[in-house]
Parts: structure tokens; C-alpha cells; sequence
């Protein structure tokens, strides 16, 4: 992380108050909100790990086998252990679903939830199978040193996955469009071409048949790298707070955030597959084969190592996003219009503005609201 970490570039943030920007009664709706999501995200991990814990102090007779061909069973059993999470959590991300509807962020129907659903659900099955399979295949095949080349595969399939997420898997749950020739566009081309930067395709993407929330992205590499801006952005926002995001999203392909997020994992998988080796060896059924027996102790090693990297990775993670602000009003020089579209997006996708300082620096992949202000106010001071 240290490696990566940006070391220019980042405008330290000014201190600013969150009721200057934002009144009592908005805070209070966003906290009321956000709250008890924290809370339902926490029940959501809890309800994992509980299950996958009770897998690996009483797995099912049906895991032990024998079996003819058991990484072929290894496979089955990775696809049903993963439905048998996503069921297990269905029902506290309908509450969620339900508390997101009450305040006007949610679009779409059941059907379509449901819809989604099941597709998410079997896609996620077929790459739990693929991945239990190999996990059983390089076991058998190496028994200790099996995360060696489990990691180089873990670098391999991220690769797989940005490069063709934007193209194979996106598409299968909302509709691309390549900006159409008039002002946003023209934007776009205007601050791409002042940042150096290449950026293959802008898109817009229907999110408004979700939710009423605003955002926008940068994915894919080599040729489906692209820059992605909800329909509700393009609808709801300036063309000067539009421009600001594009500057943004532009700040991460300038950077090579992209790659760079690469190669984060191919630095950190092989030491997180290390540890959810030892740790699998010590949680699976005592003289388990590598099989069906082993997957609950694998997955509950994996959880708990993904949660931990993640949360490293958060730190890195604000850091860049301060970067990208930073280089948007560099590349902008417009202070004022960041300021309006931080309170703005805030309020529309009901964030709290200014979290307790132990739930950023757990869970926060940007800075806070209020510090993105105080970046903008520090930008503008400097300037004058």
C-alpha cells in the first residue's frame, strides 16, 4: 500500500464545518438513515461468518464423501454453499432494500429486484464453482504451497474481469450508451484532451430504473477502458458539476488508478493466500482430503481475510479519491461548482455528510463529504 499510496498531488483539505454547509435537519436524515444501513451491513457479515462457522464445526455429512471425482464435487459444493449464503442474507438486504425505498432511493420494482437476483445468484454460483474446483485441484495437487499458484490465478481472473466486466457482465444488468455528439460530449473530449489522457468511450447507463442515485466510474482496461455516468447525473446535475465528475473519473485514467488497483492485488494475494492457507489448515476437519469436507473452512478464510484486506485497502483508497478531486479542480478551476455538487449528490443519495472517524477509516473508499468541501475550499484559497 505504502508503494502506491499518492505521494503529489493531493490538496490537503481545509477545516470546515458541517453545519455551514449542510443544516441540522438534513444531517439528521442522512445519520438517521445511514445508521442502521451501517447496522444491517454489519448484521449481513455477522450472518456470513455465522453460517460459514457453523459449516466448519458441523459440516454436513453430504460434504464428507467419498467421492469418484471430488473436484468435480468440489465444484457442486462451492455453487450450493454459495446460494446457501445469498439466501442466508436475503432477508436483511430486503430490509435494507426497504429502509433505501422509504427515502426515495429506490426505482425499481420486486420483479426486477428479483430479477436481478437470480442472475446475480447464478452468476455468483458459476464462479464459485470454477473457484472451487481449482481451489480442490491445486490442493490435491499442492498440498502446502497450493497458494502460490492459487494467487497467480487470483492476479489472472481480476485481469479477466476488468478487461471484459464492461463488456460481458455489465450489460446484464443495465443499458449502455456511447455519449451522443453535443455539449457533455464536447466536455468530455475537451478535458480529456487537456489531462492527456486516452479514454476510449464515455457512457451514460440507465442506473435511474434502480435508484434516484447519482455517481459515475472509470473500468475496463486496454480497449474497454471507458468512463461511465449514471443517467441521473446527466439529468440532475450542471454541466459544470457534470464536468467536475468527468475531470474526476479522467484524474483516475491520468493516474492509471485501473492498473495500478492490479497491481495492489498482485502484491497482496500472495500473502492473503498465505494466511487463508494456514488458517484453512487449521479450521477444516482433522485428516480431510482435499474435497467437498474442506470448502466451508476455505470460505470462512477467505471471508475473514477479504474483510481485513479490504479494509486496508480503504486507506489507499481514500488517498486516491483525494487525488482525483484534487486533479479535477486543477484541471477545472472551478472551486465553487465542486462545492454545490458535493452538498448536492450528498443530499440525493442521502450520505452523511461528516461519519463517525472510525467508520471512515474502516469502511470509506472516499474521503468524507465535509472533507471533500475542505479540499475544495483549500484549492480556492490558494487561488486567490
Amino acid at each position: 500500500m505504502v508503494l502506491l499510496r499518492p505521494r503529489s498531488g493531493v490538496i490537503e483539505p481545509a477545516p470546515v464545518r458541517t453545519e455551514s454547509y449542510f443544516s441540522a435537519s438534513q444531517i439528521e436524515r442522512a445519520r438517521d438513515y445511514r445508521r442502521p444501513q451501517l447496522a444491517i451491513y454489519g448484521g449481513v457479515l455477522a450472518v456470513e461468518l455465522g453460517l460459514l462457522a457453523l459449516l466448519v464445526a458441523r459440516p454436513p455429512a453430504r460434504l464428507r464423501g467419498p467421492f469418484r471425482r471430488p473436484v468435480l464435487a468440489g465444484a457442486a459444493a462451492g455453487a450450493a454453499l454459495s446460494v446457501a449464503v445469498s439466501i442466508a442474507i436475503l432477508p436483511l438486504q430486503i430490509v435494507s432494500r426497504e429502509r433505501a425505498k422509504d427515502v426515495g432511493l429506490v426505482t425499481q420494482s420486486w420483479g426486477g429486484y428479483a430479477r436481478d437476483k437470480s442472475i446475480s445468484w447464478g452468476i455468483g454460483a458459476v464462479f464459485a464453482a470454477l473457484g472451487a474446483a481449482t481451489a480442490v485441484g491445486l490442493m490435491r495437487r499442492y498440498p502446502r504451497g497450493w497458494w502460490a499458484p492459487g494467487s497467480v490465478i487470483v492476479v489472472a481472473f481480476g485481469a479477466a474481469a476488468i478487461y471484459a466486466g464492461p463488456v460481458v457482465l455489465d450489460p446484464i444488468f443495465n443499458k449502455f450508451q456511447a455519449l451522443p455528439a453535443g455539449q457533455t460530449r464536447n466536455d468530455v473530449l475537451e478535458l480529456a484532451e487537456r489531462a492527456d489522457v486516452d479514454i476510449g468511450e464515455v457512457y451514460s447507463v440507465d442506473a435511474s430504473r434502480r435508484s434516484t442515485a447519482a455517481n459515475a466510474y472509470v473500468t475496463g482496461l486496454g480497449t474497454t477502458k471507458r468512463v461511465v455516468l449514471f443517467d441521473t447525473l446527466l439529468e440532475n446535475f450542471t454541466r459544470d458539476e457534470v464536468r467536475l465528475v468527468v475531470a474526476h473519473e479522467l484524474a483516475h485514467q491520468h493516474h492509471r488508478d485501473v492498473p495500478n488497483g492490479l497491481l495492489y492485488v498482485a502484491i497482496v494475494a500472495p500473502f492473503g493466500l498465505l494466511a487463508v492457507a494456514q488458517l484453512t489448515r487449521r479450521l477444516a476437519p482433522a485428516g480431510a482430503e482435499p474435497g467437498p469436507a474442506i470448502l466451508p473452512a476455505l470460505a470462512l478464510s477467505l471471508l475473514v481475510m477479504t474483510t481485513t484486506i479490504t479494509t486496508i485497502s480503504t486507506q489507499l483508497s481514500r488517498q486516491v479519491e483525494a487525488r482525483a478531486d484534487s486533479f479535477a479542480l486543477m484541471l477545472t478551476g472551478e472551486p465553487e461548482p465542486f462545492i454545490d455538487f458535493e452538498k448536492r449528490i450528498a443530499l440525493r443519495n442521502v450520505s452523511d455528510p461528516d461519519p463517525p472517524e472510525w467508520q471512515t477509516l474502516l469502511l470509506a473508499t472516499h474521503p468524507p463529504t465535509i472533507e471533500r468541501i475542505g479540499i475544495a475550499v483549500a484549492y480556492e484559497r490558494g487561488a486567490r
